[in-house]
């Protein structure tokens, strides 16, 4: 089990004294993107509870432009520092948002007195320096990037215990978990009388198809989520059920759950979003449609419910609800995030890291989408597991992970493994 020492004290009860009736100062990381737009949209809807300090994204100049014309924040960070450059040419002189750039800009929004709250949405390993430093600055932490606590998750959920953060699931599953979780007296989430969690799956766009036909299928094919709006990497995630297994991995984190409480079962509509079942038999779930302002919403609002602009659920036009067992013979990707859980240390970064180049070569037509796993099992193969004892060697295991992976495709296909699509 990855979680060894209890987490539930990372829900800091200080996070419930300033959620309510103060206006709230946030950072939103990764604003260029679907959750970003998405958090941006909520907090319009509340322009009284909420000032925007920071937006933070990679290269979209003209998406943040929009944004910070929209929203005035002070600060603006671009990692690239052609985009920074850009961006700082184009903004009015009187906008009044001074632009940064890189690792150090986002540490400095992040870390600001000022800052209440810091949504993290930046996709992939890029985003752990960040939120680690968020959380070590005490904040309340909006966490949507998955792939923190699956890198680094000890080191993360240890900086929110010693540091009096509070950490709030964005991700739509585990923020269903925390709702439907008892709390303490203190008003602390905790596992008293929980059975074990039911983590939902929609199955993606290729749930039906046959591990033939996945094989020769495209990445727009793959990005085709028949639920979800999302960016082309976390979809093709979801198309291959990795997705699941990052979130399998954050919710033993998260919660400290041991690997065997927690379930995934795939339920194709995307209305239940999560369950936990109790001792008693009882099952609660929450449900909603498939619109990620919903679990925004709740984050920037915890302990009180803000408008999110959602439709609300008709039950009646629904009319069913299915449910299956996920098919870890045509989706293997689930299984090796299991395994690198039970494998602990560094391992479950490894396979992030692998993943990550994967569905790169994926996206960019280099691979097969049946050649993800293949090269995430190769990897984790190859690369020593390690105590992740600090952050210099998680990030070690991901450069390793990653040099292994590319160089394990680049042999693949030069031996004829896989013939360079076009």
């Amino acid at each position: 089990m990855c979680c060894s020492t209890s987490v539930r004290t990372g829900f800091a009860v200080g996070g419930l004294v300033a959620a309510v009736n103060t206006k709230r100062v946030i950072s939103v990381l990764g604003s260029t993107g679907s959750i970003g737009v998405n958090t941006l949209d909520v907090i319009a809807r509340h322009p009284d509870r909420f000032d925007v300090f920071a937006l933070a994204a990679n290269a979209s100049v003209d998406i943040m432009l929009a944004q910070c014309l929209a929203f005035a924040p002070r600060y603006a960070v671009m990692m690239d520092e052609a985009a920074a450059t850009l961006l700082q040419q184009r903004l009015p002189a009187e906008s009044g948002t001074e632009v940064l750039q890189g690792e150090s800009g986002l540490a400095a929004v992040v870390t600001a007195p000022q800052v209440d709250v810091v949504m993290a949405a930046i996709v992939g390993a890029a985003g752990l320096p960040s939120t680690l430093a968020a959380a070590r600055a005490g904040k309340t932490l909006l966490l949507a990037n998955k792939e923190s606590l699956v890198m680094g998750g000890h080191l993360l959920m240890q900086a929110v215990r010693e540091n009096g953060a509070c950490l709030l699931p964005i991700d739509s599953e585990h923020n269903a978990i925390f709702q439907c979780m008892p709390v303490d007296e203190h008003g602390t989430p905790s596992d008293r009388g929980v059975s074990k969690v039911l983590l939902t799956a929609s199955g993606g766009p290729f749930r039906q198809w046959s591990r033939e036909q996945m094989v020769n299928a495209t990445p727009d094919e793959a990005c085709a989520h028949p639920n979800w709006s999302m960016g082309r990497k976390i979809s093709v995630d979801s198309a291959s059920l990795m997705n699941k297994g990052l979130e399998f991995i954050e919710a033993c984190w998260i919660f400290d759950l041991a690997p065997e409480r927690v379930e995934v079962v795939v339920h194709p509509q995307s209305i239940i979003h999560s369950m936990v079942q109790y001792l008693d038999g009882s099952v609660l779930a929450q449900l909603g449609n498939p619109d990620m302002r919903t679990a925004i919403a709740y984050g920037l609002g915890w302990p009180q419910r803000l408008e999110s602009g959602v439709t609300p659920l008709d039950l009646v036009a629904t009319a069913r609800l299915d449910f299956e067992s996920p098919d870890e013979s045509r989706f293997p990707c689930l299984r090796l995030a299991r395994e690198s859980v039970a494998a602990g240390g560094t391992a479950m970064a490894v396979c992030n890291a692998a993943n990550e180049v994967a569905v790169d070569a994926f996206l960019a037509n280099g691979i097969h989408f049946t050649d993800i796993p293949v090269v995430i099992e190769h990897t984790l193969e190859r690369v020593d597991n390690a105590e992740a004892v600090s952050l210099a060697v998680v990030e070690n295991a991901d450069a390793q992970a990653r040099q292994v992976a590319m160089e394990f495709l680049a042999d693949f296909q030069q031996n004829g493994g896989v013939v360079k699509r076009v």
